[in-house]
């Protein structure tokens, strides 16, 4: 038995607040959907003129501003709110770098039903969830890429500064194109990429559009249906995979993967996008936790080690790959 004096007594505080977290998220995304850091970034920094603003009662806004404080994205000081670093720079909807719309499907109440019944999820290895809603061309598939659309863009930039050729003429398909961004991100880098889009139908008529207002409209086109049957055509000089193979398991990773090497050129290249854990699948902690997000929200997805996608690419003809750190995910290149 420890000694009333050990630095390491057991403590259920963890618990609680693993019991409770479910409340960080909601309010996260009650801030996000009432404007609060906007209100706040604007000059609103007192209960009754944020609430004035969010069209909300005070006692909800005094509650809802407090419980943020102590979770580290607002500050207060004499009874004044304020912005953390990162609320401002993320979640003050006038800020270029603006990242609330997540919120719109991270916190969507099918991605929260997925995980409602975790238990069975762990017994049956896979979401226990009616993905009916969810079939080709759902309006989920839109939301979804509209509202991921500015973390898709982040790592886009990344990508495109990595693979871009400049001044070379390059074929380019986006796989899982979704808003498009990275195929976009590399468009407008080099005038002379050809872009080729494929998704469902409804979600490229968002990347279309995103396309035309970067100003790369006449070089983007588009392959609608599902990536595992579609004609993707051939001559490819880059293939992007941007968070696709963690839907999938292996087998079918790798049936997806011969199509690709069939659509480049030889000495073509396939620049993926992935959590990426390492082998001891604890770290880092936000690429390995994703594990969790496949089992709740995939049949058979998971987060793969750099040592399981190199062996589903060599298993598809490819050579070996290497992996770049792009903030949280990883970038990793594998040539034909």
């Amino acid at each position: 038995m420890a000694s009333s004096s050990s630095p390491h007594q057991p403590n259920p505080l963890r618990i609680f607040e693993a019991l409770n977290s479910y409340q960080r998220a909601f309010a996260l995304k009650a801030a996000i959907d009432l404007n609060v850091f906007t209100h706040i970034a604007a000059g609103a920094t007192g209960v009754a003129d944020i609430a004035a603003r969010a069209n909300a009662s005070e006692k909800g806004i005094r509650v809802l501003c407090d419980y943020l404080t102590i979770g580290g994205f607002l500050t207060k000081q004499s009874g004044a709110y304020g912005l953390t670093p990162d609320a401002a720079v993320f979640l003050d909807q006038r800020s270029p770098a603006y990242l609330g719309t997540a919120a719109g499907f991270l916190v969507h109440p099918h991605t929260v039903t997925q995980f409602m019944d975790l238990t069975a999820v762990v017994r049956k290895g896979g979401t226990a969830v009616d993905h009916g809603n969810m079939a080709p061309e759902a309006d989920i598939w839109v939301e979804f890429a509209r509202s991921m659309a500015p973390i898709s863009g982040m790592g886009a930039r990344g990508l495109a500064e990595i693979v871009n050729t400049p001044g070379r003429a390059v074929k380019i398909l986006d796989i899982a194109a979704g808003p498009g961004a990275y195929g976009i991100a590399i468009a407008t880098l080099n005038p002379l990429a050809e872009i080729y889009a494929q998704d469902w139908k409804n979600v490229l008529a968002l990347s279309v559009e995103h396309a035309k207002q970067a100003g790369v409209g006449e070089r983007y086109h588009t392959i609608a249906g599902n990536a595992f049957e579609v004609d993707l055509g051939s001559g490819y000089d880059l293939v992007l995979l941007p968070n696709f193979l963690h839907h999938f398991d292996h087998a079918t990773n790798v049936q997806l993967l011969k199509r690709v090497r069939a659509a480049l050129v030889p000495g073509g290249r396939v620049a993926t996008m992935e959590f990426v854990p390492n082998d001891d699948r604890v770290s880092p902690p936000q690429a390995a936790a994703f594990s969790l997000t496949m089992l709740g929200s995939t049949e058979r997805g998971d987060a793969y080690t750099l040592r399981e996608i190199d062996a589903m690419f060599r298993e598809a003809g490819f050579g070996p790959s290497r992996a770049q750190e792009l903030g949280p995910q990883t970038l990793i290149l594998t040539d034909y």
